[in-house]
Order: structure tokens, then C-alpha cells, then sequence
């Protein structure tokens, strides 16, 4: 059994935009559809930001609730997740249905990832709010800060469109830096 090697994964539920974002950073066409489950396999894409300068991405078909138990896809995918250095972990700030819940949607991957084992957990894990263009900027804005503050996130945020690209350039210059200061990537870095 062949584990994928990247240096990024990304981390969400379906329909969380990672298709959409590996798209707009990369040469990799996933496929992208309004529909859950559009990613069935993995998919790895290069981000290249100069000559010498690049680290490899995988997305990894949307996670659900029981994944670690081998709900849906989970089980079979969360182990690529455990190669990778960095997690993204994607949230959809403008959910069509306005019942979910961001904050509760970040939770429940959290559980799925203690689940599945200690080394994942400990990842360490970016949080990236898609879909801003969706919103009002003060609307993300406050969404932004009731998320946080429910959390309780200490760690990196970044606000993005991953279908527009904005918030993705420095998303991507920063995830470089952050790669460039852990040592030898999985790509070329």
C-alpha cells in the first residue's frame, strides 16, 4: 500500500472548498462540483513560488463524523494526513445551510483526528476561512471573531476565497516560510 508524501494536507468537510483551493495553488485539476463527496481519491498538487522554491499539497476526499471508525472515506485517508508536516484545515465561513455551525464543524474533525491516533493531534494545524467572497466583510468579520473566540484558537487564520484566490497568495508565501523553517519538504523547498 502506497502512502501519499506531501508536506501539506488538507484537512475539511465536504464541500469545504479543498478541491477549489488545490486548484487555485497548483497545476492539479481535482474535479470540483456543488455536491459532497466530489473528491474520491487524493489528489497532490505542486505550489510553486519561484525556481527553487515549492512544496507539495495533498487534498484528501471530504472527512465526516465517524471517519476514524471508517465512516465514508475517512479511514481509508485519514493516513495520508499522518505523513504530511502541516494541516490545513479548511472551513467554509458562508455554509449554504444556516443551521451548521463552523465552530461545531472544527470540533467534530478534531474528535475524528484524537480518534484515529496520537500523532495527528499533534500536527500542528492552520485554520483557513473559505469562502469570504461569499459575505459582507463585516459578516465574515464577525463570524470570524465568534469562531475564534468558541474555539479558543491560538494558532495561525487565514481569511481566503479559494474560488476568487484572495487571502491565497500569502496564504501560500507564508506556508512556504513555515515549511522553509522545519527543514528538508517533501518537494523541492
Amino acid at each position: 500500500e502506497l502512502l501519499l508524501l506531501a508536506d501539506v494536507g488538507l484537512l475539511g468537510f465536504p464541500n469545504a472548498g479543498k478541491s477549489s483551493l488545490i486548484r487555485k495553488l497548483s497545476s492539479a485539476r481535482p474535479k470540483v462540483a456543488d455536491y459532497p463527496f466530489t473528491t474520491l481519491h487524493p489528489n497532490l498538487g505542486v505550489v510553486r513560488l519561484g525556481r527553487d522554491r515549492s512544496f507539495v499539497i495533498a487534498d484528501i476526499p471530504g472527512l465526516i463524523e465517524g471517519a476514524a471508525e471508517g465512516a465514508g472515506l475517512g479511514l481509508r485517508f485519514l493516513k495520508h494526513l499522518a505523513r504530511t508536516r502541516l494541516l490545513l484545515h479548511l472551513v467554509d465561513v458562508a455554509p449554504l445551510d444556516g443551521a451548521v455551525d463552523p465552530a461545531d464543524q472544527v470540533r467534530k474533525l478534531e474528535r475524528e483526528l484524537r480518534r484515529y491516533g496520537e500523532e495527528l493531534p499533534k500536527k500542528e494545524r492552520w485554520l483557513v476561512l473559505n469562502k469570504t467572497d461569499l459575505l459582507p466583510n463585516a459578516v465574515y468579520e464577525a463570524r470570524r471573531a465568534r469562531l475564534l473566540e468558541s474555539l479558543g484558537w491560538r494558532g495561525p487564520v487565514y481569511g481566503i476565497s479559494a474560488l476568487t484566490g484572495a487571502g491565497t497568495g500569502q496564504l501560500s508565501e507564508d506556508l512556504m516560510r513555515r515549511l522553509e523553517s522545519l527543514g528538508s519538504p517533501a518537494g523541492n523547498g
